[in-house]
């Protein structure tokens, strides 16, 4: 008997097959940097409150998904100390928004802003991990790039994502798209994902629709949560 999970554009996976075994939770970047008071995000003068949103959803997906026995994993960006990893337009572009031209690898309120090791570069600790969950550290948007993610995945036999975090038109959504293009099958979750700006929010949602779901599909937690509860995951 198939076991899906009712989205948008179509009924999730479009194969039937979810097993805590081939499943996965992919929590992207909730780090201080882009949530917190202090934070790189907060200091660009973005409203934090819509890169938070998704952390009470999140906690209690992340209780349920695992006493199921799905796997959760997690994602922070950040670079190296010495910035060897970091593009020098990355950077420039960065000190433009920032406050009084601080950007990535500069010192604020949360150390070294997106760089490893410093507070804000950490996981939030409302959606710490817990021993034994994957962490992957990545330089760029996307969490394919220059990371062992794909290896991980495979290793563990996952073929179906959940997909949660932040922002959901930058990183969550170059993420989607990279593990569309590897064969894995992607559900955005709507209500645990944000952005910094609510209308990019709306339109990655849509984008994921169009050609009968170009990327996978999308659903808020709650149809995850009813699944569980109906037995069908």
């Amino acid at each position: 008997m198939p076991r899906t999970i009712a989205a948008n554009p179509y009924a999730w996976p479009w194969n039937g097959d979810l097993r805590p075994d081939n499943t996965a939770l992919l929590v992207i970047d909730m780090q201080t940097d882009f949530c917190g008071v202090g934070g790189y995000v907060d200091k660009m003068g973005y409203d934090i409150a819509l890169t938070r949103a998704p952390i009470e959803p999140l906690k209690v997906l992340m209780a349920a998904l695992r006493s199921a026995g799905y796997a959760v994993m997690h994602t922070r960006e950040g670079h190296r100390p010495d910035l060897s990893d970091l593009p020098a337009n990355k950077r420039w572009r960065s000190r433009q928004i920032g406050t009084n031209g601080v950007g990535i690898g500069d010192d604020g309120p949360c150390g070294r802003i997106l760089v490893r090791g410093e507070p804000g570069w950490e996981i939030i600790p409302e959606l710490a991990p817990l021993g034994g969950e994957v962490v992957i550290d990545k330089p760029g948007k996307g969490s394919f790039y220059a990371t062992d993610l794909d290896m991980v995945l495979r290793t563990r036999g996952i073929a179906n994502l959940l997909l949660a975090g932040i922002t959901t038109d930058v990183c969550v959504h170059t993420t989607m798209r990279d593990a569309n293009d590897r064969g894995f099958e992607c559900l955005l979750l709507s209500d645990c994902t944000a952005a910094t700006d609510h209308g990019n929010h709306l339109a990655a949602l849509k984008m994921i629709t169009m050609q009968g779901g170009v990327f996978g599909a999308h659903a808020p937690s709650s149809a995850v949560l009813q699944a569980l509860a109906e037995g069908s995951l």
